[in-house]
């Protein structure tokens, strides 16, 4: 009945909706920074949103347009039609949507658009799909008596600790159950490193159901947290001194039925392919960071000593570089790039780390050798030596690469790569000019 991404047509969608009783539709949609958007429809309207006639402002969406070509048109993907299941007086479902133009072009501002294009080109270099397998963390947060977020943890658990350490438990049981109502097939649910920290990972799936399910998955913990008098927070690094959250992103191409990363006759069971995609995703890794890791709180957890990835490279068993190749061969066989963060948008995210995998398969980019050492023991001067660059420091190095970088400007267009660049150049000069506490803290008596 809930089930998300099945093979719907709209006459099964409007047969559902009158036997379910559905009063309501969102109609959703994701922006450039990443926030899910939606437009709300009575089931009357149904039929004509199924028929890509519904429309709506783009210029008051983040990134969109100006107010002068403002229209745009819905098109609902039938596949992503769910039913959620907190709702209990009027039922309401939702449809993810792709934003067109009036005169029938997809819209070149659409994150979940720019995701399709880079598809298409793996598509026509042979791969038939990317398969991606994504890891978001988060941390729960206590809230006020008015319901406002605090930084008050509401456990002191560890890496896979139980109750009564993780109080957590119960909230992340009941958002598995709401995920798997909703057809997510999880794999794993546990406390991670920091208090308060936690993470659900569900089984992977084609590159445009995991950045749907990333977002839905953000909204149903948020939700179901809320429901528990308790905050979910995918900010990257919430607390000083603790662990912050990532988003690792295990990722494959196939052809067909065949994982192209996997040769067994390689001592890593590493196919070329493999190596190529990893050498362009490590080759763009600074360029992409912006995309990746999009915040200017990004760069507080992209430091040494809290598990994050600061450093570009790659190792089958080491956990300090950026990839790391899982233990698993065969089908499974893939490679986790480990730097994104929840932050990102998921279609951007991905859409990038493709684009520089797939440029270094064009180009058969040579992967440097593996760097099996603890990075962050390492001296400059070894890092140097090794050729291990570090990630950008900060926003604004991060945007500088970005531009530089013709593969990931192209991947994103060039209507959502100004956008993306201007709003993100407004957040770093904000956050550049303020006087934060920790100055007040330092300075205030000493000088």
């Amino acid at each position: 009945m809930f089930v998300g991404h099945n093979n719907y047509s709209k006459e099964d969608i409007l047969r559902i909706a009158k036997e379910e009783n559905v009063r309501f539709i969102r109609l959703q949609f994701t922006d450039l920074m990443g926030s899910i958007k939606n437009v709300e429809i009575p089931f009357s309207q149904l039929e004509k949103a199924l028929d890509n006639k519904m429309m709506f402002d783009g210029s008051s969406i983040e990134g969109y347009v100006r107010i002068e070509e403002s229209d745009m048109y819905l098109y609902p993907d039938l596949d992503t039609w769910v039913i959620f299941p907190w709702v209990t007086q009027s039922k309401v479902a939702r449809l993810i949507c792709d934003i067109y133009l009036p005169d029938g072009r997809p819209f070149p501002g659409d994150p979940r658009g720019i995701l399709k294009k880079a598809l298409k080109q793996a598509e026509e270099m042979g791969y038939s799909s990317m398969n991606v397998g994504p890891e978001p963390e988060f941390f729960l947060f206590k809230t006020d008596e008015k319901g406002n977020p605090t930084t008050e943890l509401n456990d002191q658990g560890g890496y896979f600790d139980l109750a009564p350490m993780d109080l957590g438990e119960n909230c992340r049981r009941d958002i598995v159950l709401t995920l798997e109502e909703m057809g997510f097939e999880i794999e794993a649910s546990h406390h991670e490193v920091a208090p308060g920290q936690h993470e659900i990972d569900f089984k992977y799936a084609d590159a445009i159901k995991a950045a749907d399910q990333i977002q839905t998955f953000k909204l149903v913990v948020k939700t179901v947290a809320r429901q528990h008098g308790l905050h979910a927070t995918f900010m990257p690094k919430p607390l000083f001194g603790m662990n912050g959250s990532g988003m690792h992103c295990h990722q494959s191409l196939f052809k067909e039925e065949e994982n192209a990363f996997y040769d067994e006759s390689d001592k890593l069971g590493l196919s070329n392919i493999a190596r190529h995609y990893m050498a362009g995703v490590l080759r763009h890794a600074r360029s992409f960071a912006a995309i990746t890791n999009p915040t200017v709180n990004s760069y507080k957890r992209l430091v040494p000593g809290y598990e994050a990835p600061c450093y570009v490279a790659w190792s089958a068993s080491n956990r300090s570089p950026m990839i790391r190749i899982p233990a698993s061969r065969g089908l499974s066989t893939r490679v986790e790039v480990r730097n994104p963060d929840p932050a990102a948008n998921p279609y951007l995210a991905l859409a990038v780390m493709l684009a520089a995998g797939l440029d270094g398969i064009k180009n058969k980019m040579q992967l440097p050798a593996p760097t099996d050492r603890n990075i962050y023991v390492m001296s400059e001067e070894e890092r140097e030596e090794q050729g291990i660059p570090s990630l950008p420091l900060d926003l604004k190095q991060a945007l500088e690469e970005l531009i530089r970088d013709e593969v990931i400007c192209d991947t994103l267009g060039e209507h959502a790569l100004a956008h993306f660049y201007e709003l993100k150049e407004i957040e770093w000069d904000m956050y550049r000019t303020q006087v934060h506490q920790w100055e007040r803290d330092q300075y205030l008596t000493l000088y």
